[in-house]
């Protein structure tokens, strides 16, 4: 997984071959294949892969415990400084640039890691808000906008390489989004 993984973050979805990771692997190509059906089964894995080196340690950051700001700095934490690591970004260029040719791409990586962030996100919000903690409304579109709040500055800037940045600028960014999103859910006075 690591030999595609390395590939097609180097080459690109379009460059890589089956036959080339075969190669460089010391097998054939059969029997990639009969692990692979298809490049795109295979990039599929090196995506879960991924995303799954990541998810545990996003969904351990959303155990209720103490208060809700925590919680949501902690998962923000996590998540803005995974979506703005270096392999991150690479992955995230690939995507865009392949998706036209190869749409699945895209459908495959927004089903296995920003829909599944929202959704989990949006669970831990729903639980939230029935407990008081937050304004009772569409925890989906709640998870959505802290998403969006958390992508606002430093995300697209190292997306488009303007700039590398340093950890005090996710934290900054952190406490912005949060800032922004607490004030617009705060729970109704009574």
């Amino acid at each position: 997984m690591e030999v595609a993984r390395d590939s097609f973050l180097k080459e690109g979805y379009a460059a890589t071959s089956m036959s080339a990771i075969a190669s460089e692997l010391g097998g054939s190509k059969t029997t990639l294949w009969s692990y692979f059906p298809s490049k795109e089964a295979l990039f599929a894995a090196v995506l879960e892969a991924e995303i799954g080196r990541f998810r545990d340690e996003l969904i351990a950051t959303l155990a209720p415990s103490g208060q809700v700001e925590d919680t949501l700095r902690r998962f923000s934490t996590a998540l803005l400084g995974k979506i703005t690591h270096p392999h991150s970004i690479r992955l995230h260029r690939i995507i865009a640039g392949e998706v036209e040719r190869f749409p699945e791409i895209g459908r495959i990586f927004y089903e296995r890691a920003p829909k599944q962030t929202q959704k989990r996100l949006a669970g831990y919000l729903g639980d939230a808000m029935e407990r008081g903690q937050l304004r009772s409304t569409d925890p989906m579109l709640a998870a959505q906008q802290l998403v969006a709040l958390l992508q606002a500055q430093l995300y697209p800037r190292r997306l488009w390489g303007v700039e590398t940045g340093t950890q005090g600028s996710i934290a900054d960014e952190v406490e912005a989004a949060l800032d922004t999103f607490l004030r617009a859910y705060a729970p109704d006075a009574e």
